[in-house]
């Protein structure tokens, strides 16, 4: 099964589906991330904060594959947005995954009354201009901070990542990002299992033969999104890959975006300070 790819403002092709590996146990998460490669995955996203780096990398040198073949996300986490800082934890990103280069590199928060994000941001422009990471982006950005990059900064974010699910569909800021060349990911795809059983959409799933996890994964593709569910269980982790041998009407469509109520299962990027010990 071919995985469709977006192509970024950089020219940079990513796979529309990958495999998230947020709140998976470093100790799982080698065997997770081999069996997401086995099923056909090749877009991996993990973030320093999460803790398992080391490991996605360890899965992605055992799978046979070639590196390039394989498109690998880090995000920059939140205790590293001096200057110096962050480009050091972008060394730190590389040897703990075992890579020459990266594929997509996120200030993971803007953290507002932490530090001062543009300077974070032209640190990731020198990332990128080392030629060790092929795309660089922001994560839970809103449409202040991106403003602000494109005021004072040089280059354009190629993705932002934010919460997107049918909850909180987000579409104005996903307009946003549209309209600057900047594609959107979304995270917490199914409102961490709250949508499941939401009857608008089983409904749909009944009539598809399909399972509510799986409408609302299709759900964000066909809104052009790019998404990466998360599971152990490899039975989930198949089921969550098989999503293009279908398709949701337009009437589908605009049954589940009408389920919006801008509910958030995570933080809101405005208020959102914290930095990990």
């Amino acid at each position: 099964m071919t995985v469709p790819t977006v192509t970024l403002n950089n020219g940079v092709e990513i796979p529309q589906l990958g495999f998230g590996v947020y709140q998976i146990d470093p100790a799982d998460t080698k065997d997770a991330t081999l069996a997401a490669l086995e099923v056909g995955y090749r877009h991996i996203d993990t973030a320093e904060m999460y803790g398992n780096e080391k490991e996605v990398g360890e899965a992605v040198a055992a799978s046979g594959l070639a590196r390039e073949d394989i498109f690998v996300t880090s995000k920059l986490n939140n205790g590293f947005h001096a200057r110096d800082a962050a480009l050091k934890a972008f060394d730190g990103t590389l040897e703990a995954l075992g890579f020459e280069y990266l594929d997509l590199f996120l200030i993971h928060w803007p953290l507002p009354k932490v530090g001062d994000y543009l300077e974070t941001w032209k640190a990731m422009e020198e990332i990128l201009a080392s030629g060790r990471v092929k795309a660089i982006g922001v994560s839970n950005f809103q449409q202040h901070h991106l403003q602000r990059l494109f005021d004072e900064a040089d280059i354009v974010p190629a993705v932002n990542q934010i919460e997107v699910h049918p909850y909180l569909t987000q579409d104005a800021l996903r307009a946003f990002d549209a309209e600057h060349g900047i594609a959107t990911e979304a995270w917490s795809p199914i409102a961490q299992g709250k949508v499941l059983d939401d009857e608008a959409i089983t409904a749909i799933a009944d009539r598809l033969g399909k399972s509510a996890a799986q409408v609302t994964l299709r759900w964000h593709i066909q809104r052009g999104d790019i998404v990466f569910p998360k599971s152990v269980t490899r039975s989930r982790v198949e089921e969550n890959f098989a999503l293009f041998d279908f398709e949701l009407t337009d009437a589908d469509l605009t049954a589940i975006t009408a389920l919006n109520r801008d509910e958030r299962t995570g933080p809101n990027p405005d208020e959102f300070n914290y930095i990990p010990d």
